[in-house]
């Protein structure tokens, strides 16, 4: 399958089967964010594996779209570690790093079988309070994953696209 092929089959998936992700999927998954590119290399994502069920009941508990995934991926960044541009002040990389590894993983997930759904509507402070992190340490996103359930399909939008000359222009 191409790249291309790949990134159109992927949806959203926001149903579950009850079925546990293998080590080596996740490992694998985890190893696409760790090679992501990031601004001057500076590595500032931090991915923290929830699992367990107490956990993710957590989570659900101040955001309700965790779908019942088996592993929720809550991708992360340091702001002691981002990359500051001196040349605009106030741009800090780590929340585009943060994007640029979640996508690594969401599309490494869909190459091994698995499904998952990108989550940036919940309230990053009770997240970070929920998994109790450090001060330093912004939430950015959440990667609910796991096998899709078999009736798991992507929403209408997900194939509609507008028109690339809204999108696309050559100056």
């Amino acid at each position: 399958m191409t790249f291309l092929e790949l990134a159109k089959k992927r949806f959203s998936v926001r149903s579950f089967a009850d079925k546990t992700v293998e080590q080596e999927k996740l490992d694998m998954i985890l190893e696409a964010g760790h090679v992501a590119p990031t601004a001057c290399n500076f590595q500032p994502q931090r991915i923290y594996v929830v699992q367990s069920a107490e956990v993710r009941e957590k989570l659900a508990a101040v955001c309700r779209f965790t779908f019942g995934a088996p592993v929720i991926l809550v991708v992360c960044y340091d702001r002691t570690r981002d990359w500051k541009n001196k040349l605009m002040p106030g741009y800090e990389s780590g929340e585009t790093d943060a994007a640029i590894v979640c996508t690594h993983m969401m599309l490494e997930a869909e190459e091994l079988g698995l499904g998952a759904c990108w989550v940036g509507y919940f309230d990053a402070a009770k997240i970070a309070e929920a998994l109790e992190l450090p001060e330093n340490v912004t939430v950015s996103a959440m990667l609910p994953l796991g096998y899709p359930a078999e009736d798991a399909k992507p929403l209408p939008l997900h194939s509609q696209f507008r028109d690339a000359s809204e999108i696309v222009e050559y100056i």
